[in-house]
């Protein structure tokens, strides 16, 4: 059985691990200097756990959008390999929608990268729909 809870500023750091299977090209002390920075932008990130062993991630930003209204952004969602297709996921996303209630949002959204075939069927199942398109340009 897995424990769903926020994980504290202080512990902040426990989820670099994580980050880093999802992107391993990143340095640890970059991602533990934007770690710092966006917990100043009000990011949150709720931990999956095994025990005490923390097994999946989901970045969380609730935001105000003219075009959706309050919303939470799950981001940088990844479950261990190990742990994968034993339904976690699904039980992830109800308690960040259950939290995202709590909190006023009426809605959820997210970006999936297009190679990550696996993340787009699971966002498709959990009744996400593809509405537009994510750019980005680098300075």
């Amino acid at each position: 059985m897995c424990n769903f809870t926020l994980i504290s500023q202080e512990n902040i750091f426990t989820i670099v691990p994580l980050l880093q299977v999802l992107n391993p090209t990143i340095p640890e002390e970059v991602i533990k200097s934007r770690l710092k920075e966006m917990l100043s932008q009000g990011y949150e990130c709720v931990g999956i756990f095994d025990t005490e062993k923390l097994i999946g991630i989901s970045g969380l930003w609730i935001r105000t959008q003219y075009y959706i209204g309050k919303h939470i952004e799950p981001d940088n969602v990844i479950i261990l390999p190990e742990y994968r297709n034993q339904g976690i996921g699904e039980k992830l996303m109800l308690w960040i929608y259950d939290y995202a209630k709590s909190k006023g949002c009426i809605a959820s959204e997210l970006n999936c990268y297009v190679q990550n075939e696996k993340g787009n069927n699971f966002w498709r199942n959990e009744g996400y729909q593809i509405i537009g398109n994510h750019y980005q340009k680098k300075f």
